[in-house]
């Protein structure tokens, strides 16, 4: 006969199994919910919605939640990535524009001014 201790332990045990059991199937979902969202742009937004209904149905919820259109996101994210293009391009033709303009070199390299005749 198992001692009461040894019966909680085994209780414990077997609930940790199950919760990291279910942890591993959410994990699994929520994988496969995230290589659906990117191929239909709405299945996002509707989760956002989801998530806001969650949260304001919570018992004593004092949380406000703005919900910014993914397009907006998407927005923002495509012009981040060109100004970063433009400030790489920018910075690559730099040091041509300053070999050309005699700006940038060493005081050795610059040629001395001539006089005119």
């Amino acid at each position: 006969m198992m001692s009461a201790g040894r019966r909680h332990s085994e209780r414990e045990r077997r609930a940790r199994i199950i919760g990291a059991d279910g942890e591993y199937q959410a994990a699994r979902k929520l994988a496969q919910a995230a290589s659906v969202m990117p191929a239909d742009p709405a299945a996002l937004q509707l989760r956002l919605l989801q998530t806001i209904v969650e949260v304001a149905a919570e018992k004593n919820s004092r949380v406000i939640i703005v919900p910014v259109p993914v397009e907006v996101l998407r927005f923002l994210d495509r012009a981040a990535s060109a100004a970063g293009r433009a400030r790489r391009s920018a910075a690559e033709a730099r040091p041509f524009v300053q070999a050309e303009t005699g700006h940038g070199e060493s005081p050795e390299r610059q040629s001395a001014p001539r006089a005119l005749p």
